[in-house]
């Protein structure tokens, strides 16, 4: 086993309370709680019982556009093209409604997307949605997606960490098919922020969404949404909330003028609960050092999945160390019940389709991973 970098950053585990007394290894699902969030959520509460509705306009609103400057800088953008969104779904259906499809009908995506990415089209009957396949089940070759993007097409949409597989995705082909043939290209991030580094524009997207409740730590409620500067005003969403509205606190119901940034597709007022704790996990990360902790997530991955090479399991991973992610997937026949064993040992991972799912993140160590693998042995 080679050493795995940045050992200093094993200090930030006192910050998570579950890591005292569980070997956690499921931040592909559910992100590990802070201390920094829960004393953030706790000034949440404070201001709320001793400054009630006021607190939204001297601190809350000021906090919101703090998250929403964390994002961008996060992500190499403007804090114009970033909007906040309830979820994934909230932030895609606003996308969806902006799109005129009269034109051009068709909508690509992959066959190893996530399903909220698909259902925004198929609950469309005017658009067509193509699944672009996938040769082993693992990943999809970029040069593939330009096979079916055609004049036809209004949106390439895909992820660029695939949940079931941990895949990374090389997104160049797909941008690039999309932009051959006029199309928007749009990436689902949520298994990527947070794990590998994410530059809309560097991989040429025109919309990005990913939220904090998984890989950045802060919980559920939230999703981020960008929108290259470029492409906002063409976007006119057909559902809309007092967030999206410019001068919203005017409360005019006679006319709708949208904001001129990425706000405008905002889907109602955003969970504060959620703000601070979102807050909480981006500082973490930037006293981490966001290349440190994804430099050290890709060490531990590669040790976990040499561990279980040597078991001889099956997995369901790129065999390309440049395309695997935190995310290993190990098949078992009761996958569901060693998960439920695992956890009767204190040790935290999840299933998905016949396959234990294990993620570690910076916070984790080499010795969790061994422990993952002699108890998934035993079980």
């Amino acid at each position: 086993m080679s050493a795995i970098p940045h050992p200093e950053l094993e200090r930030f585990r006192t910050e998570f309370p579950i890591l005292q007394t569980r070997t956690y290894l499921n931040s592909c699902s559910l992100g590990a709680l802070s201390r920094r969030s829960m004393g953030y959520l706790g000034e949440y509460q404070a201001l709320w019982n001793t400054m009630g509705a006021s607190a939204w306009y001297e601190l809350w609103m000021g906090r919101i556009g703090q998250l929403k400057q964390g994002v961008a800088t996060m992500w190499n953008a403007q804090e114009s093209e970033i909007a906040l969104s309830p979820s994934v779904s909230g932030a895609l259906s606003s996308i969806a409604s902006s799109i005129d499809y009269t034109k051009r009908n068709k909508v690509v995506v992959a066959e190893l997307d996530f399903p909220t990415l698909v259902y925004q089209w198929l609950a469309r009957p005017d658009v067509e949605v193509v699944r672009v396949p996938s040769d082993d089940g693992i990943g999809v070759p970029p040069e593939r997606w330009a096979e079916y993007v055609d004049e036809r097409t209004a949106l390439v949409a895909t992820s660029h960490v695939f949940y079931g597989t941990g895949y990374i995705q090389d997104l160049s082909g797909a941008a690039r098919a999309a932009r051959d043939k006029g199309a928007l290209f749009l990436v689902d991030g949520y298994q990527a922020a947070g794990q590998i580094t994410v530059d809309p524009r560097a991989v040429d997207a025109d919309i990005y969404v990913a939220g904090p409740l998984k890989w950045l730590l802060g919980g559920p409620g939230l999703a981020f949404l960008y929108v290259r500067q470029e492409r906002i005003a063409e976007l006119r969403p057909t559902i809309a909330s007092w967030f999206g509205a410019r001068d919203q606190f005017e409360f005019r119901n006679d006319e709708l003028d949208f904001r001129y940034d990425a706000g405008r597709f905002s889907m109602g007022t955003p969970a504060v609960p959620t703000v601070y704790t979102a807050l909480g996990g981006l500082e973490i990360f930037a006293e981490a050092g966001q290349e440190n902790a994804y430099e050290r997530i890709a060490a531990l991955t590669e040790d976990l999945v040499g561990l279980v090479d040597e078991q001889g399991w099956e997995v369901k991973i790129s065999r390309e160390p440049a395309h695997r992610s935190g995310i290993i997937l190990v098949r078992h026949d009761d996958a569901a019940g060693a998960v439920r064993q695992l956890a009767d040992r204190n040790i935290i991972v999840d299933h998905r389709a016949g396959y234990v799912r294990v993620s570690p993140h910076f916070y984790n160590t080499p010795d969790e991973s061994r422990m993952f693998v002699e108890a998934l042995r035993q079980v």
